[in-house]
Formats: structure tokens, C-alpha cells, sequence
């Protein structure tokens, strides 16, 4: 796995954990946000609410092509559904 250029700031209450198990958290931890940044994920978790036409669109297709918009339209917003 390629590993993304990120910061990461993990708070433990107790400091019991040896530098290998530390490293192997950290290594779930960015597996775990590459899994769940991809796109189909992003897509999946979100939906697109239109005021211009008053509709919900939940189509993973049309979220894709709204996130590569590099021109944002006014009144369509992108709402989490968590």
C-alpha cells in the first residue's frame, strides 16, 4: 500500500504501548482512512441536495462528477447522510 503524506495526531491515555505496537496502530489507522477516502466510499456516504430543482440525488455517478467539478454551482450542496 502506498503510503498518503498525512499527519496523524493519536492520543493514548496511558503510554504502555512498545514502539512496534504504536507502529502497527498507526498502520491499521491509515489503512482504516485509505479504505474509507476512496472515492466509491465517499460517494456511497453522501448525497447531493439540489435547491435549484428541489431533489436528493443519491446516485454515486452524479456525486463523482460533482466532486470533480471544478466550478461549484450555488444552492447544490453535499450532505453527509451519517
Amino acid at each position: 500500500m502506498n503510503k498518503s503524506n498525512r499527519d496523524l495526531l493519536v492520543l493514548f491515555k496511558e503510554n504502555i504501548m512498545s514502539p512496534q505496537s504504536l507502529e502497527q496502530e498507526l498502520e491499521w489507522l491509515h489503512e482504516l482512512l485509505f479504505n474509507v477516502e476512496r472515492p466509491d466510499s465517499f460517494a456511497s456516504a453522501h448525497e447531493i441536495i439540489d435547491l435549484n430543482r428541489y431533489k436528493i440525488h443519491n446516485n454515486k455517478i452524479e456525486i463523482k462528477k460533482y466532486l470533480r467539478r471544478k466550478k461549484e454551482q450555488p444552492f447544490l450542496f453535499l450532505n453527509n447522510k451519517n
